[in-house]
């Protein structure tokens, strides 16, 4: 699903670090290695056709790589 977050981030928190990630042997083979996390929040979203929606985000992030995978979990109401 194509979307583009609008504004900022809000009520960020770390879901997972490190050996806990399930998806951390393929996250290291294909973007190397890292301290990973996998982190959620809140925000904005625009859609492909334009809609726009309040939307639960999940990604990975680790320093010097960034964020990850972003991808759209859930829409708030």
């Amino acid at each position: 699903m194509d979307f583009e977050v609008i504004g900022t981030i809000a009520d960020v928190e770390v879901i997972a670090i490190g050996r806990s990630i399930r998806d951390l042997p393929r996250l290291r083979r294909v973007y190397g290695a890292g301290r990973w996390r996998k982190i959620k929040g809140t925000a904005t979203v625009r859609l492909a056709d334009g809609l726009m929606y309040r939307a639960e985000l999940h990604w990975y992030e680790a320093h010097g790589i960034g964020k990850c995978e972003m991808k759209i979990k859930r829409f708030l109401t």
